[in-house]
């Protein structure tokens, strides 16, 4: 087993080169439109020394001893600006059509494609521009805090690979830009949220473009499964398809939603048919005791309830994805000074993390598991060791332990240093007049 797993991961990294070569890159840069000329750090060595830092972590010192070429720190942080987003994003889109595509027979969930959505934060240096842009939290005082960019990621749900990622200021809730991660989505795919992404004209949406979704009710909107029964176009409603799984019809609000446009809202139905279920939870250590569900998916024949439970409960796996990339790869910090090199930087991180994925895949389809059950740690120091040098393999798989629990605590204790108030320069004049308290 050990030698097949080998064969199999020399053969994805060549793959993997195939599909980042300086012939993709440079078709990348000409379909955005990216003139360049013949350098030390062209867009393709550019591209390159960006995803062996974060591959390796290091600092821009020591990137040039990584690609072996000769350059210092200034001319790559030149030749990072001179890169546009638009390649960075175009290369991520193409690695993750093609990834998908190697597991198109085995990635489905009752012949569907599923998706999870979900979203998170990542801080960066303090900065003007950076400030403008994306904001920093209320609780903290004009030159006391740093900005904090908004993200809404959307993950493959076999794979883990993160399809695409979008920063936006602090203040963006997530349904505002959901809508432009729906094009990653074809007719018949299944999108799986929390509560954050429930409203009528989300799911009318999604409807509208074939599009199923699974949805934790907001909390907000009034849900019964009573016997009380109202007759709607000559249809008693709720229709019944199990003790607390049923038919509704969700009516669309007149205070259109400040997420669509007035003729987008407008051409959205009035009623929508959707099924409501609700199952509990009685784990101990689990905060939520009922969990009511909203789906498009109405044949309980096709899509039973308890089949519907179990996968909104992997929805977690997109918390777990979101932590691998911010504590594992170190994207809760990003380094860049300006809004372009954020952005940058994010897609970046998504490349490695999805070449990280695609080497989980690969090992977990030879151990005959799923992705989620190959370390992740384990992949990233081997991508980091090599896998050319490579002679065997000893993989194994992580512990398969559903519903585990731990106390949301932290155990490091931190540095006892004062929270900063005030910003720094006022500080530093009243330690220099010695009035600093």
């Amino acid at each position: 087993m050990a030698i097949s797993i080998t064969r199999a991961l020399r053969q994805i990294k060549d793959d993997l080169d195939s599909h980042l070569t300086p012939t993709e890159i440079q078709a990348a840069c000409q379909a955005c439109g990216h003139a360049w000329r013949d350098r030390v750090l062209g867009p393709v060595q550019t591209v390159q020394a960006l995803l062996l830092q974060i591959l390796h972590a290091t600092a821009m010192t020591a990137v040039s001893r990584l690609t072996g070429l000769s350059f210092s720190a200034s001319a790559y942080c030149q030749a990072l600006q001179r890169l546009p987003v638009e390649v960075m994003r175009k290369l991520l889109h193409q690695f993750v059509e093609r990834r998908r595509a190697d597991t198109a027979e085995v990635a489905r969930w009752l012949g569907l494609r599923v998706f999870f959505t979900d979203g998170s934060s990542c801080s960066m240096p303090d900065t003007p521009e950076l400030q403008r842009r994306f904001d920093q939290p209320t609780e903290q005082k004009p030159g006391c805090g740093f900005p904090v960019a908004h993200l809404l990621a959307l993950f493959d749900a076999y794979t883990g690979m993160l399809v695409d990622v979008l920063a936006s200021s602090w203040r963006i809730h997530d349904l505002t830009r959901v809508g432009e991660l729906h094009p990653h989505l074809g007719v018949g795919d299944l999108l799986v949220a929390d509560r954050g992404f429930c409203s009528f004209a989300h799911l009318a949406t999604l409807r509208g473009q074939g599009i199923h979704a699974v949805l934790r009710v907001h909390g907000q909107r009034r849900t019964s499964f009573a016997r009380k029964q109202y007759t709607f176009a000559g249809v008693d409603w709720p229709v019944r398809c199990g003790r607390e799984d049923q038919w509704v019809i969700w009516r669309k609000s007149k205070v259109r939603s400040r997420v669509l446009s007035r003729e987008a809202y407008d051409a959205l139905p009035d009623v929508l048919i959707v099924r409501q279920l609700r199952y509990r939870v009685t784990r101990p250590g689990y905060r939520t005791r009922r969990v009511t569900l909203v789906t498009t998916l109405l044949d309980a024949a096709a899509y039973p309830a308890a089949e519907l439970a179990a996968l909104y409960h992997r929805r977690w796996q997109a918390e777990v994805n979101l932590r691998h990339l911010k504590e594992t790869l170190g994207m809760r910090v990003l380094r860049s000074r300006t809004a372009e090199g954020v952005e940058r930087e994010l897609l970046a991180f998504a490349l490695v993390y999805n070449v990280v994925c695609t080497v989980m895949t690969v090992i977990a389809l030879h151990l005959d598991t799923t992705p989620e059950r190959v370390s992740l740690i384990d992949t990233l120091r081997l991508l980091r060791t090599g896998i050319a040098n490579l002679t065997t393999a000893a993989i194994e798989c992580v512990p398969h332990r559903p519903g585990r629990h731990q106390p949301r605590v932290v155990k490091r204790r931190p540095l006892q240093y004062s929270r900063m108030t005030r910003p720094r320069h006022v500080l530093i004049q009243e330690l220099l007049r010695g009035t600093s308290r």
